[in-house]
């Protein structure tokens, strides 16, 4: 029997269902879907099993475990005490984390159980994981075509595997465009939420862990595990995680929901905005208030981005140097021809892009006009979501403009890969939370995802609207053609 998240760990605490044979359920999904999706880079078998006999003993011995004997994967960028951390590049190939990542070891101490890592584009650069060292992921609903990205694994097992918390990161959409195009419900939490630590950094004001999982009512339970304060992490907030999301209780009547024409831009596939459209007629229905609202900065976002995340990859990603630990070359001579053929051969064409891109914008000559001209409009950004936040409690508008597209259709034009993020790169810029939630599938049966912007620290809000819509609707209740539930 397959089992959502809380129907595993209300099994577990009845004592119908043991730590082991949840995590024997959930190895076996994963395995069954592996070899079609790719969607592991690493499936931790035996660490899982004893990890889920030490939660039966901790059970039996009186302990209160929140998450017991719920398996969790963990995108291959955020740390573990079990397996490889490789970020899906070659310079950290024989990587393995000294350490775990705080939200690693809150669902571990809550009696969840670590059953894998999951693919992504190579230190999470990318929008389709066709840049990771290891394999393309496929979508579980048309193996020819991606499943978004960065998250492309965690999105993709999510689609095609049930009862598994499936932690992702986000710093452009990473977490919200894959769930998008793999139907599944994807939940960026407000910047500063959740703890970074022992998430491998891109771009450290972008970055945020969240989860892809089957339902906003899934996702509600995993912030109420690993949100929160942490003083391992500078940028993490004090504001507590509010009480009541476990159970979730749905809400939209008398919400109020703005729709900005800007974020149906030109170009916006037609069948994307007339379904996402539909689901904003299913809010209204359910007692949303919608009001029409105005963010004249949004065609400046992806550009901002753009110069913003490359200049902190550039800084964050000159750490890997081939001396102090990762991908050394076996030929070289002195050390800067050592730093320098190190990182040509561990890193990919993307990573390389990037950071090149990063230091163009940072050096001298032309910081004012890249790098500080772009902190400005960020700025400006911000301030379109200050000004519609004193008139709407919410924003709605399609998660991406197009559904996944064939494997390979944008690898050789970067700005045309870069396009699909434009949708979800504000809420980064901004720092606010996003959710994207599947609104319905095109002729061709692709998932579209309808996405929900909310105030900071209001991730609550946006979980149970969320819930409200898809308590009134079935897309994500839909088996893809590979699946194992």
């Amino acid at each position: 029997m397959v089992r959502s998240v809380l129907e595993t760990r209300a099994a577990v605490r009845a004592g119908s269902l043991t730590a082991v044979d949840a995590a024997r359920e959930a190895l076996h999904q994963l395995n069954t879907v592996q070899s079609e999706l790719h969607c592991l880079t690493e499936v931790l078998e035996a660490q899982a099993l004893s990890a889920a006999e030490e939660v039966d003993r901790r059970l039996a011995a009186g302990q209160k475990l929140p998450l017991a004997g719920v398996p969790f994967t963990a995108k291959d960028n955020i740390c573990t005490p079990v397996g490889k951390t490789t970020a899906g590049s070659r310079i950290l190939s024989e990587f393995r984390a000294p350490y775990a990542a705080t939200v690693v070891d809150r669902l571990q101490r809550d009696g969840a159980v670590c059953v894998g890592k999951t693919n992504l584009d190579e230190f999470g650069m990318g929008s389709s994981t066709e840049n990771s060292a290891w394999e393309n992921t496929r979508n579980p609903w048309a193996t020819t075509h991606v499943p978004g990205g960065s998250s492309g694994g965690a999105a993709a097992a999510a689609a095609a595997t049930r009862g598994i918390i499936q932690l992702g990161s986000d710093t452009g959409g990473s977490i919200r465009q894959p769930a998008s195009y793999c139907g599944v419900t994807g939940f960026k939490p407000t910047y500063g939420r959740v703890s970074r630590y022992g998430l491998l950094a891109f771009a450290s004001s972008l970055d945020q862990i969240g989860c892809l999982q089957a339902s906003a009512e899934e996702c509600a339970l995993v912030l109420q595990a690993i949100g929160g304060h942490d003083p391992m992490d500078t940028t993490a907030s004090k504001c507590p995680v509010p009480d009541g999301l476990d159970p979730l209780e749905p809400r939209v009547k008398g919400v109020k929901i703005g729709v900005a024409q800007e974020y149906f831009p030109e170009g916006i596939d037609s069948e994307v905005a007339s379904i996402v459209r539909s689901g904003i007629d299913r809010l209204e229905q359910l007692g949303a208030e919608i009001h029409e609202i105005s963010m004249p900065h949004t065609h400046y976002a992806n550009p901002v981005y753009v110069m913003i995340s490359a200049a902190e990859a550039s800084s964050n990603l000159a750490r890997y140097d081939g001396v102090h630990y990762g991908y050394r070359t076996s030929d070289s001579e002195g050390i800067v021809d050592l730093y320098s053929r190190s990182r040509v051969e561990a890193f990919g064409a993307e990573v390389q892009r990037r950071v090149m891109v990063g230091t163009f914008v940072l050096s001298a000559g032309y910081y004012d006009a890249f790098y500080n001209k772009a902190c400005q409009v960020r700025k400006l950004i911000r301030q379109d979501f200050e000004s519609a936040y004193g008139k709407v409690d919410a924003i709605v508008c399609p998660t991406s403009p197009v559904t996944a597209f064939p494997l390979g259709d944008r690898m050789d034009d970067p700005l045309k890969l870069y396009a699909v993020d434009v949708l979800t790169v504000p809420a980064n810029l901004a720092g606010i939370p996003g959710i994207s939630v599947p609104c319905g599938f095109s002729k061709a049966q692709l998932p579209v995802g309808l996405q929900l912007y909310g105030r900071p620290f209001e991730d609550d809000v946006l979980l149970r609207l969320a819930h409200a819509f898809q308590q009134d609707t079935d897309f994500h209740l839909q088996k893809p053609p590979v699946c194992a539930w």
